[in-house]
């Protein structure tokens, strides 16, 4: 263990850290205040389109409509309970994965050593660093020994990096690369010992200005929150004036106010857009639900939206595409022989590297290198020695021996390793071994791997050498270790690629390994730009590489930030996944920021929308996969909306034009309205993805989801279904059928018509044979719900007195259902002409036809 010398001190006194504790605050992170279910529901309630949803239910009591009040507030209650239990859910995981204390520190205060809190360490303290030690903050390295820690949170770098001790008058220099005289808050010793005196505390720490920057950076708003409160607005404009018209034209020209008042209620309630606040607020809860199925937790339902509209995903390298595991993959003995690393058993021939790799280490280590060691050679290989003396990593040598007492009278066994050129000079290879050891370690690095030579000696006691160079040491060869790619990556990639998804690596690594790693998981390594190359390059040049770039190498956080940005300038919609704090930035400033649960720091998983609870890259195609079927979905739903209120809206004006007794009043309206209500929330939403979902690409962000050729198709769908009720309608009359049985006729139509419209819209493009084949049972619970209502509304006598029947002949009822059929192949012959049509105009765009 590093004993501090006198040129130390003795550390703080316990007034002084008390006084700086209360001067600069504890040693922590602000967090955001935890959100009980109860902020979550007043959040909820707050958005625009549940306000409009009550704000729609209070109108109809008011009205006096109680059934279409009940049902928009049940349907806004059951809205806000998804959603309250959803993220409160998320809330109490995310509270989990927190660490549950902030980690103790070993500090030297009045020149005692003293085991404090974390959060109670302040600027000046002395902190003895070990093994296994967090890092609770910022500090100067006064002292060391063979120090290195794993800077990865902040760095990206999944490599341990070296510290040295700090020279006076030295610059502070921010985290990555080797023999800075700095630790890092949030970083973890992984070898060796040191004291380092504390420079920065909590937020003023490199981790807490980060978590800082966060606040100034601004979310996206959701579009299609905006687009939907834009087409609301026209709906409700609209449709009142016109409700306040036809009830004043009626009055003046019929003379009946009472009437008219009624037909102005119809008109208005067949107009208002209560279903797409609905649709919008159920589809984002619900889909957030389904998304959690899939182990993908969804902080902020706005996220899905835009799930399905992305179209570059910037991934972080270590922990997101590979494991943060090093594992050796490949062994080379000094004849060049190579042995890559499988389940297979270790052929004798390596045996001793793979040993005396073992015997180099520590004997629990910390360090991923040589816990992958350890692993790979399992068995004990160091059980019945006895560690004599270590020999450390040293910036002028960088190799460490150990020496082992194998038993009395025996030889001591030596066992060195570190890096290929160093190893070689312990080992005094000739000319034409030490070219060979060099070019073997360059095609093994050129495979992205970290490469450590191994070599052995023997020695009798008493051991009486001060370094590494007076053991007549014996190459033994190369050992090649890699962060291994997560087994899902490669098939997530080529998914993403088939959906028209550019995947986009942004590490703080080395080229070399960033472009083995991208080529091992499918994304293109043609170009490979550094830090260095993007820190000299201007907006206007950046955003010209960024086109065809798709690896980013020994990047730092800002410079990801910049990157992220430079897409989006493009028109891009960017998804952004990463675990680190050196992430969280980058994941707050994307479109969807999405963290890692189980290695993602606080941090990142408070700035990130959505949070993979197993860390799986593949997961994250699964959620896009949902967030393209959500989004289908909600265009389908809404073209349905669209296409129902046209007959509807036309049957309450026309008797209005043509002078006709009212036909549809408010409970036949309320009626209509509770088949749509569930059709389109819990129908459409249940629907099963396309077959195409992942096979086309993303939809044109700036193209807007409400064009006028999504409206048109569902006005004209709208139209065909008026039409076929109008026919129903005057053949009615043409007969001579009474009032009340011309409305109960028109009714059955109008029913059988909209039934209709829910089939055609269930699928964007295939037949309507293809479309039923798809299971759907909440389809059809509420279909066999309205047949059973349509019929006890014809055949009991107090039934067809509220909805003012007379229930006409079953000829004539199968006249009106054969509407339905009739209106079902039209429709059909309709969306294959206008599918045909649009897709040949926008090509890629996913809007269902």
């Amino acid at each position: 263990m590093l004993r501090p010398t006198d040129e130390t001190g003795s550390g703080l006194s316990a007034a002084e850290a008390k006084a700086r504790l209360l001067r600069d605050g504890a040693n922590e992170l602000p967090r955001q205040d935890r959100r009980t279910p109860l902020r979550i529901a007043l959040e909820v309630i707050r958005e625009p389109m549940l306000a409009l949803l009550i704000a729609g239910g209070v109108i109809y009591l008011c009205l006096g409509d109680l059934s279409e009040a009940i049902i928009l507030m049940v349907l806004a209650l059951f809205s806000v309970a998804i959603t309250v239990v959803q993220e409160a859910r998320t809330e109490r995981v995310l509270e989990a994965l927190r660490d549950l204390t902030s980690p103790r520190a070993l500090v030297i205060r009045d020149g005692e050593r003293l085991r404090i809190a974390g959060r109670d360490v302040v600027a000046g303290d002395l902190l003895v660093l070990s093994e296994g030690d967090r890092v609770p903050a910022d500090g100067r390295v006064v002292e060391c020994q063979s120090l290195q820690t794993d800077e990865s949170l902040l760095t990206g770098e999944a490599v341990p990096v070296r510290k040295i001790a700090a020279a006076a008058g030295g610059a502070f220099a921010p985290p990555g690369g080797d023999d800075l005289p700095y630790v890092y808050s949030g970083s973890m010793v992984v070898r060796g010992a040191g004291v380092a005196e504390v420079i920065a505390t909590g937020p003023r720490s490199q981790i807490g200005r980060i978590g800082q920057s966060l606040s100034e950076l601004a979310t996206e708003p959701p579009r299609l929150k905006r687009e939907m409160g834009r087409l609301v607005r026209v709906f409700a404009i609209g449709g009142g004036l016109i409700s306040l018209a036809v009830m004043i034209l009626y009055g003046l020209f019929r003379g009946s106010w009472l009437e008219a008042l009624l037909a102005g209620i119809a008109v208005g309630m067949s107009m208002l857009p209560e279903e797409f606040p609905v649709v919008v607020t159920i589809f984002m809860a619900m889909g957030a639900w389904r998304i959690s199925r899939a182990r993908v937790l969804t902080r902020r339902a706005a996220a899905i939206e835009t799930l399905g509209a992305a179209t570059v995903l910037c991934t972080d390298k270590t922990g997101t595409l590979t494991e943060n595991v090093m594992r050796v993959a490949e062994l080379r003995g000094a004849d060049g022989v190579i042995f890559k690393a499988s389940d297979e058993a270790l052929p004798p021939a390596f045996q001793d590297l793979a040993r005396f790799g073992v015997l180099a280490s520590a004997r629990e280590p910390f360090d991923p290198m040589e816990k992958a060691l350890h692993a790979f050679r399992s068995g004990g290989a160091a059980s019945d020695l006895q560690l004599v003396q270590t020999f450390g990593l040293h910036p002028d040598l960088l190799a460490m021996t150990n020496v082992w007492q194998a038993g009395e009278g025996e030889d001591l066994v030596v066992a060195g390793k570190g890096a290929p050129e160093a190893i070689a000079g312990l080992c005094r290879l000739d000319k034409d071994s030490y070219a060979r050891l060099l070019r073997d370690a360059d095609v093994m690095a050129a495979e992205g791997l970290r490469v450590l030579g191994v070599a052995r000696a023997s020695a009798v006691r008493p051991l009486q050498l001060k370094d590494q160079h007076g053991f007549a040491f014996e190459y033994l060869g190369l050992v090649g270790l890699a962060d291994t790619l997560r087994p899902s990556v490669p098939a997530a990639v080529a998914e993403c690629r088939t959906a028209g998804i550019r995947v986009v690596m942004i590490t703080g690594d080395y080229p070399v390994t960033a472009r083995a790693i991208a080529t091992q998981a499918g994304i293109d390594a043609a170009e490979v730009m550094t830090g260095d190359e993007l820190a000299a390059m201007g907006d206007a040049d950046l955003g010209r590489r960024i086109e065809t770039t798709t690896v980013f190498a020994r990047i730092m956080p800002q410079q990801k930030l910049r990157i992220v940005e430079a897409l989006k300038g493009h028109g891009e919609v960017v998804a952004m996944t990463g675990d680190g704090v050196n992430d969280a930035p980058t994941l707050k400033a994307a479109h969807i920021g999405i963290a890692m649960g189980q290695r993602g720091t606080d941090v990142a998983r408070e700035a990130a929308a959505i949070v993979l609870l197993d860390d799986d890259f593949g997961s994250i195609v699964k959620a896009i996969r949902l967030g393209r079927r959500i989004y289908d979905n909600l265009h389908k739903a809404v073209t349905f909306i669209l296409a129902v209120h046209v007959p509807i809206a036309g049957l309450a004006l026309l008797p209005l034009v043509f002078g006709l007794p009212i036909l549809l009043g408010p409970v036949h309206i309320a009626f209509l309205e509770m088949i749509i209500d569930p059709v389109c929330t819990l129908v459409f939403e249940a629907e099963t993805e396309e077959d195409d979902v992942m096979r086309r690409p993303p939809r044109d962000p700036e193209r807007p989801m409400f064009s006028f050729a999504f409206i048109s198709r569902g006005v004209i769908q709208g139209l065909l279904a008026l039409g076929a009720v109008v026919f129903v309608l005057t053949f009615g009359l043409w007969a001579g059928l009474p009032v009340d049985a011309v409305r109960a006729l028109t009714f059955v139509a109008l029913v059988a018509v909209i039934l209709s419209l829910v089939l055609v819209n269930r699928s964007r493009a295939v037949s309507i044979l293809a479309a039923i084949s798809r299971p759907n049972r909440t389809l059809v619970i509420v279909f066999v719900a309205v047949v059973v209502i349509l019929t006890v509304a014809l055949s009991l006598q107090f039934a067809r007195h509220l909805f003012s029947f007379e229930a006409p002949s079953l000829p004539m009822i199968g006249l009106a259902l054969l509407s339905g059929p009739v209106m079902l192949v039209a429709l059909e012959g309709l969306k294959g002409l206008t599918g045909a049509w649009y897709r040949h105009r926008t090509p890629g765009d996913d809007a269902p036809t």
